[in-house]
C-alpha cells in the first residue's frame, strides 16, 4: 500500500501539534510496512533534495555512458576482443543498475519516503546487490584472466572467447548464489539509510543475519579484492622482469593497458569500500552510530561507480577512444596500432627456446657447410649439434597482433 505523501520531518517543525503527530504516524506506518521496524531519523527536506539531484545525475550519466560503451562495442569490430568482452559485461551490469534501480531511489528521494511498498523494496535490494556483485567479481575475473594470459607458455589467440565467456558466466552465477539467500530466509532485504533506498538488512543483530553479512563481506568484497591485488601484483613483477628484452613501444602499450585496468579497480574500490565499512558499522556498532547523512553517502558513492567505469574505458583505452572520436565525427576510426589488433594486446610471459629444426645458426669453422636439399648432411647436423645449442631460456613480453 502506498501511503499519502507526508514529510518525515514534520514532527520537528514549529507548531507541529496534532497534524505533525498524524504525519509522523503515517510515515511510521509506511516504514513498518516495508521493514517491520521503527523509522530511522530522516534527512531534512533539503537533504532529500540533494540526494535526489545526485541520484538524477548518476542515473542519467550512468545510463548514457554505459549505453555508449555497448553501442561502440557493437558497431566497431576492432573492439570485439576477449578483454573488452569482460569490460562490456561490467558496463551491462552498470547500465541495468541505471535502468532498474536508480529511478526508484530517485523518486523516493523526491518524496522523502519509499514509494513502492515492501515487495518493491525487496526487489530493489536484490537487483542492486546482484548487479553490484557482478561488477566486482567481473573485475576480479578480468585481473585473473590477464594474469593467466601472461603466464601462459604460448601466445593467446585473440579469436578464442571461451575463457572470457566462462569468466562472465562465473561472475553472474556467483552473484546469484550470494544474492538469492536473503529471498529464502538467510537474512533479508529491507530499507537502509533514511528509508529512501533498500538493501541487505544491515541492522538486525541476529545470528542468522550477522552470519550472512560476514560471509557476504568476506566472499564478495575481501576475496575479490585479494584476487585483484595478487593478479596485478604478479603482472607488475613480470613487467619489471622483461623491461630489458621487450621493445619500448610494446612496453608502453602494455603498461598503458595495465594502468587503465588498475585505475578502474582502484576507483571501484574507492566507491564500494566506504559502503562495506558503513554496512559493518551498522551491523556491529551501536544502533545510532551512523547519522542519516553518514549512511546515505556511501550508498551514493557505490552508485557513482556506474558513471566512473565507462569514462575509464573510453578515455584510458585507446581502442575505445579512437572509436569514440570516429563515432562523434561520423568517420572511420584512425588506423592506429591498437586498432590493427584483432585480438587484444596480450601480455604473455613466454619461455623462448631455440628450436633445432627452426633455427638458422652460423656454422662452426671446423664443420663443412651443409648443401641445400641434402638429407644426409641435415641428419648428421642434427646428431651433432653445437655446444651452445641449449641457451638459458629468456622471459619476453609479447604483444599479439592480427589484422
Amino acid at each position: 500500500m502506498i501511503v499519502p505523501n507526508a514529510s518525515l520531518s514534520c514532527a520537528h517543525c514549529p507548531g507541529g501539534g496534532a497534524g505533525a503527530t498524524a504525519a509522523t504516524v503515517t510515515a511510521t506506518d509506511a516504514y513498518e510496512e516495508v521493514s517491520g521496524a521503527l523509522p530511522p531519523p530522516s534527512l531534512s527536506p533539503t537533504g532529500h533534495l540533494v540526494v535526489a539531484v545526485c541520484l538524477g545525475f548518476i542515473g542519467t550519466f550512468g545510463f548514457l555512458s554505459n549505453f555508449l560503451v555497448l553501442m561502440l562495442f557493437c558497431r566497431y569490430r576492432a573492439l570485439r576482443t576477449p578483454m573488452n568482452l569482460l569490460l562490456v559485461s561490467i558496463s551491462l551490469s552498470d547500465l541495468l543498475v541505471s535502468v532498474l534501480g536508480t529511478p526508484f531511489s530517485f523518486a523516493a528521494s523526491t518524496q522523502g519516503r519509499w514509494l513502492i511498498g515492501r515487495t518493491g523494496c525487496v526487489w530493489y535490494g536484490f537487483v542492486n546487490a546482484f548487479l553490484g556483485i557482478v561488477s566486482l567479481i567481473s573485475l576480479a575475473v578480468l585481473s585473473y584472466e590477464r594474469y593467466c594470459t601472461m603466464m601462459a607458455p604460448t601466445i593467446a589467440d585473440g579469436r578464442d572467447y571461451r575463457s572470457a565467456l566462462g569468466g562472465i558466466c562465473f561472475s553472474w552465477l556467483y552473484s546469484v548464489a550470494w544474492t538469492v539467500p536473503p529471498l529464502l530466509g538467510w537474512s533479508k532485504y529491507g530499507p537502509e539509510g533514511p528509508g529512501t533506498t533498500c538493501s541487505v538488512d544491515w541492522k538486525t543483530k541476529t545470528p542468522n543475519n550477522i552470519s550472512y553479512i560476514v560471509c557476504l563481506f568476506t566472499f564478495c568484497l575481501v576475496l575479490p579484492f585479494g584476487v585483484i591485488v595478487y593478479s596485478y601484483g604478479k603482472l607488475l613483477l613480470a613487467i619489471r622482469q622483461v623491461r630489458s628484452v621487450s621493445s619500448v613501444v610494446t612496453r608502453r602499450r602494455e603498461q598503458r593497458v595495465l594502468v587503465m585496468v588498475i585505475t578502474m579497480v582502484v576507483c571501484y574500490l574507492v566507491c564500494w569500500l566506504p559502503y562495506g565499512v558503513a554496512a559493518l558499522l551498522s551491523t556491529f556498532g551501536p544502533p545510532d552510530l551512523l547519522t542519516p547523512e553518514a549512511s546515505i553517502t556511501p550508498s551514493l558513492l557505490a552508485k557513482f561507480s556506474t558513471v566512473i567505469n565507462p569514462f575509464i574505458y573510453i578515455f584510458m583505452n585507446k581502442q575505445f577512444y579512437r572509436c569514440f572520436r570516429a563515432f562523434l565525427s561520423c568517420s572511420i576510426p584512425e588506423r592506429g596500432s591498437t586498432l590493427k589488433t584483432f585480438s587484444r594486446v596480450t601480455k604473455t610471459l613466454r619461455t623462448v627456446r631455440q628450436e633445432k629444426d627452426h633455427q638458422v645458426s652460423a656454422p662452426a669453422p671446423s664443420s663443412a657447410l651443409p648443401t641445400p636439399n641434402s638429407a644426409s648432411q641435415g641428419s648428421a647436423a642434427s646428431h651433432n649439434p653445437p655446444a651452445a645449442s641449449n641457451p638459458k631460456p629468456k622471459l619476453i613480453l609479447v604483444a599479439h597482433y592480427r589484422e
